[in-house]
């Protein structure tokens, strides 16, 4: 296949990805498509299937393209722990037919895996909450409907500066995830008010990832911005394990754990 047409069998699941993108994954060994003699790429099912793992991966798990090349090098030397397999076996769609997934090619023994569950918000999560595509856009309307709330508390939400809708009016897909979550906490007694707090503490922990990233972009090699995009990436994941431990630890000195 040609780089476009595997854009076209991975935007379903991953909006954001781009050429720019595949490219710096292969630059990084993740994957390594033939060349046709004028030099074009020409991705094979297994490529593609590559690449489903270290985008879900990175999604999903926030893993560092570190970590997850290992994984592919276990996997590759047959010396794959059974979680590392199972994890494949969900990036890939074993037991469908998906795109570029060839039928009949997984392992029968293998199950997929459900989504994780993340935070308070019950029921599992759903591929479109997980994507990070911001160009998706959101009618008010539906962020009510998809978030299960009403225009009174949508409106503290944009108050408080968690909730910022675009020019036109419109959200994007993350906007009904915080949504949901913020509805969920305000079950616990949490208003939009005193969700700021997470908002700040978020602001100043993207502006340190910013800070280390965003000269990277500046370079001028042809991948300076991918690098700059996935530095920050990682950085964020980093970020996130930090601060989930964090708050683990505190909640336990407070409940004398």
């Amino acid at each position: 296949m040609s780089i476009g047409s595997v854009l076209d069998l991975l935007r379903p699941d991953f909006p954001d990805i781009t050429i720019s993108k595949i490219r710096f994954l292969e630059s990084e060994g993740l994957i390594c498509p033939e060349r046709t003699p004028s030099g074009y790429r020409r991705f094979s099912v297994t490529d593609v299937e590559r690449l489903r793992f270290v985008l879900t991966a990175q999604r999903d798990q926030y893993l560092p393209l570190k970590v997850i090349k290992e994984q592919l090098e276990a996997i590759d030397s047959g010396a794959a722990t059974v979680g590392v397999r199972e994890a494949r076996a969900r990036a890939t769609g074993a037991g469908a037919s998906g795109p570029g997934r060839a039928p009949g090619t997984a392992d029968a023994h293998v199950t997929p895996l459900a989504p994780r569950r993340l935070g308070v918000v019950s029921g599992e999560v759903s591929p479109d909450e997980l994507r990070t595509d911001h160009e998706i856009r959101v009618t008010r309307g539906d962020l009510l409907a998809r978030a299960g709330i009403d225009e009174k508390f949508l409106t503290e939400l944009v108050r408080a500066g968690l909730i910022t809708p675009g020019p036109a009016g419109f959200f994007d897909t993350d906007a009904v995830t915080l949504a949901r979550t913020a509805r969920a906490m305000s079950e616990f007694g949490l208003e939009a008010r005193h969700l700021r707090a997470f908002k700040l503490a978020a602001d100043r922990e993207a502006a340190m990832v910013a800070q280390i990233a965003a000269p990277l972009a500046k370079s001028r090699d042809a991948g300076a911005r991918a690098r700059a995009e996935e530095t920050a990436r990682e950085l964020a994941a980093l970020s996130l394990t930090l601060h989930t431990c964090l708050v683990k630890t505190s909640v336990r000195a407070a409940l004398g754990g």
